[in-house]
């Protein structure tokens, strides 16, 4: 069964820059970690491996379908994203079209991409 996310709250004058939340998401790249439009960091348990290998699958047809289609690009949950809304997030599986994807710098392909992706898949 799966375990509800650890929320971090914290003084809103003391809320992380997005440069700053990367990088702690960077060194904390063990845990699966979020942050909702106010703020909010939500720390994620990690998946069983039922879950893992079910995650897998869809990476897998996923990846093969975008290999033939040849249109866009796949994302593990490894990869977060920066929503509109001022949310970051990391889905399980996502794909996002080349056309869009190219329409970002190549900065903001490095970071927290502020991008919501065309196609997600959550277990």
């Amino acid at each position: 069964m799966p375990l509800s996310p650890v929320t971090l709250q914290h003084p809103s004058s003391k809320q992380m820059a997005d440069e700053q939340f990367f990088e702690f998401c960077q060194i904390n790249q063990s845990l699966r970690i979020g942050r909702d439009r106010t703020g909010v960091i939500s720390i994620m348990s990690l998946p069983g491996p039922e879950t893992g290998n079910r995650e897998v699958n869809i990476l897998g047809e996923l990846w093969s379908w975008a290999e033939w289609d040849g249109s866009g690009l796949v994302f593990s949950s490894s990869v977060g994203f920066k929503l509109f809304s001022g949310a970051e997030c990391s889905p399980d599986a996502a794909w996002i079209s080349l056309v869009r994807w190219q329409r970002l710098t190549l900065e903001q392909q490095q970071c927290f991409a502020p991008i919501c992706p065309d196609f997600v898949v959550e277990l």
